[in-house]
Formats: structure tokens, sequence, C-alpha cells
């Protein structure tokens, strides 16, 4: 009877006891599954963001200036461009519809340009923005789909991925059709190329690898779907044998380009994202070949060791804008308008500017920055609001803005010492 009792009793107590984390039965129980305690995390708490060390002077003298428009890890770096922002010419066409951004990144030529229109026409222009020919290898019925598309050169070869599950071939000079064949699925990324192999992925975060060729898949690589599509494009970046990207749930994979087998993968969200993709958004992934650096509007931004996969900081940043790396320096902009200077090697915040300081409390909230380039010691930042921020790198400050648009831009792109942006209906080109 006594036993009974007990039993009873303990019962009861088991009962009544929260087995809530939360709980004081779990306080000693640390569950951070997203930052092991190998990782350097530099702010663990919540900041309220605020202009930091101001009166820091960088010292640019020393930077190397790059000259590329396209590389494999997307490392521009500071480039050569040192204008005035006048405006020398545009290269116009019709006005793409159904777009609330203009992600999309002409191929820039040393004797002109490529960009398409809203019926998915493949457009090529000289240098004084005349059309040199201009092709169009979509069905009336394709047209109606409004294809955008993404560009990369191979040789002579012009490879094109769209949203409509399209990609295909044509030759540079004349733009003759050289073959065309279909995905299951839209694609979602830029493309990159490695030898006679092209990589994109697309919406159903499956990563492709095509032969330049012919267009014949290699192979496939499916990583885990979402139930939302992303409203962002994926970023992929080669380093050596490795191709890596990201996909709508966070991972970073890093993949073997021959096999097609993973190498590493790094999870960066929890399995709750699968439900929320459409408003997460993570920049370019970027790398200087030690490691790869990007960011996301979850308040996140990564240092990932290129070899192993291993993060090797996180700091509080919210920002879904591709970094731009320079020394041990990186620049990036928060969604919020403020310009961070961070130590490479170490993550640390050693500046931070608002560079939306002259905007309205009520303006300030509706606007918000698109991408930024950097030339010489000058920044180039464009936003929602169709205007382009001038900003001396130096000292953090800004000195001038040029309008652009009426509404949303492209992000600015420095190509031969002159600075284009997209906007719709013309690509403008300032020297």
């Amino acid at each position: 009877m006594n036993r009974l009792l007990i039993l009873i009793i303990s019962l009861f107590f088991l009962n009544n006891c929260s087995l809530n984390e939360n709980s004081s039965i779990w306080q000693n129980k640390e569950v951070d599954t997203k930052n092991p305690k190998n990782i350097k995390k530099v702010f663990s708490e919540k900041k309220v963001v605020t202009q930091f060390n101001q009166e820091l002077k960088l010292d640019l003298t020393k930077i190397k200036i790059n000259n590329k428009i396209v590389d494999n890890r997307n490392n521009y770096g500071i480039q050569d461009y040192s204008g005035s922002i006048d405006k020398v010419g545009s290269y116009k066409f019709s006005k793409l519809d159904d777009v609330n951004h203009l992600n999309f990144k002409p191929l820039f030529l040393n004797d002109g340009l490529i960009f398409f229109d809203k019926k998915g026409s493949i457009i090529r222009y000289d240098n004084n923005q005349k059309v040199l020919w201009k092709k169009n290898y979509y069905s009336k019925s394709e047209k109606k789909l409004k294809p955008k598309l993404n560009f990369a050169l191979v040789d002579q070869n012009l490879l094109i991925t769209d949203s409509i599950a399209k990609y295909y071939s044509i030759n540079i000079n004349s733009g003759e059709l050289i073959w065309s064949k279909n995905n299951i699925y839209p694609f979602n990324s830029e493309i990159k190329r490695s030898k006679n192999k092209i990589f994109a992925v697309d919406y159903k975060n499956t990563l492709r690898c095509y032969n330049v060729n012919d267009g014949s898949e290699c192979w496939n690589l499916p990583t885990e779907d979402s139930f939302t599509i992303s409203s962002s494009n994926f970023s992929l970046i080669i380093l050596g044998e490795l191709i890596i990207f990201t996909n709508s749930i966070g991972d970073v994979t890093a993949v073997d380009i021959d096999s097609g087998l993973i190498t590493w993968q790094l999870p960066t969200q929890s399995s709750s994202i699968i439900n929320e993709t459409y408003n997460f958004k993570v920049s370019k992934l970027v790398s200087d070949n030690k490691s790869i650096y990007f960011s996301n509007n979850k308040n996140e931004f990564y240092s990932v060791d290129v070899r192993t996969g291993i993060t090797n900081w996180i700091n509080e940043i919210n920002s879904n804008l591709t970094p731009i790396t320079s020394g041990n320096l990186i620049f990036t902009i928060s969604n919020e308008g403020y310009l961070y200077v961070v130590e490479k090697n170490n993550g640390n915040i050693i500046r931070i500017s608002d560079l939306y300081l002259n905007y309205k409390i009520k303006k300030r909230k509706n606007v918000k920055p698109i991408g930024f380039a950097i030339g010489d010691t000058k920044l180039y930042l464009t936003n929602t609001d169709g205007k382009m921020i001038v900003v001396d790198l130096n000292l953090g400050k800004v000195i001038g803005v040029e309008k652009i648009a009426g509404n949303f831009t492209s992000r600015p792109f420095i190509f031969n010492q002159s600075l284009f942006v997209v906007r719709n209906g013309s690509i403008i080109q300032y020297n």
C-alpha cells in the first residue's frame, strides 16, 4: 500500500513539473546549435545601431585596384574609377514588366555590352550605345512569360540561363544560336564557369552542371527544398576544384567540380526557415581564397573557412548586400543604411557611418540600399528611391547625391573606368 501511495505521489509531481526548456529544471542546458564553442560570435547581444568611431580615418593609399568585371570568387574589391559622375550616354531597351527590383547584370565587353529586353531579346551594343545585333530565340508563348536572363561568356560562346527554365548558347559575334535546351525548373542564380563546364542553381535548390559545347548535363546535386519560392537570387563561387553555392534555406554547400559530390555543407538557419524563404535574403558569396564572406537579413555576417566549411566568426550585421573586401578590411552596408568597416581576420567592427543621416525619419523608413561599388577612395551606393549616394571612404562621409531614376535601379557596376547603373528601360553610363 505504501509503495502504491509513493508511486501515485511521484506521478502527480512529474505531471505538474514543466518540461519546457525555460523551466528551472533545464536551467543549465545549452541549446545553441548554430554557434558551437569553437565559433567566435563577435556580439552576443542585440545592439542598437549608431555611428561608431567616426573620427577614424582609413589609410587607403596602399589599396590594390582591381580591374576585373568577371571573377569566379565575386571578389571585385576596390576598382579603377575616379570619375565625377558625368553622364555620357545610355543603352536603351524596352522596359521590363513585372519587376520590383533590377538585380540583373549586363555582360560587359571591351567594345560594348550585352543586355536583354522585356521579351527576352538579347541585344549587343557598341561603346557608342548603338545596337550591333538583336536576337530572340523564344516562341510567342514563351515571350508572354517575360523571361529574365543571366549571361556568361566562354571564349566566343555566350551562355544564357533564364527564369522560364531555358538555357542556350549563341555566338557572341553574330548572335546565331549554337544549341538550346530546357531544364525542369526555372533558374534562380548567376552562372559560373570552370574549364568546359558551367554551373547554375534552379528554384528547387538544385545545382546543375552543364557542358559548354552542347549543353548536356554532366551532373546535378539536389539540396533541401523549401515550401515557398525565394525572392532573391542564389550565389555561386568557384575556388580551385570546388563550386560553392547558397540555396533558399541558407545552406552553403561546397561541391567537387568533377564528381558533383559534396565536400562540406554549412546550414546557417534552423529548420523553421523552410516556411519563410520568400522573405529570407542572403548576400552573394565573396572569397579571398582563404575564407568566404556573406551576410543575410537575419542580422548575421559570416566568415567561413574555404577548406573545411567551419565558421571563423559571426557578427551582427543586418545586410543582404554583396560585401567588398580590400586587404584586411571588409566593407558592407546594412539594410538600414549604415556603412560598416570590419576587420577581415577577427570580425571586429572598426567604424560605422550613417549614410542616411540627411534623410528625414519618415522618408528614411521607406528607403533601402540596393548595392554598392567602390572606385579608388569613393563608395557609390544605389537606393530604392532612385538616388545614388557618393561617399568619401576615408572619412565615411556623404559627399554627393545623384538622381538616377524615379524608383529602383540596379547596383552600380564599374568597368573600364566607367560606372554603369541599370534603370528600367536603359543602362546609364557615367565617366
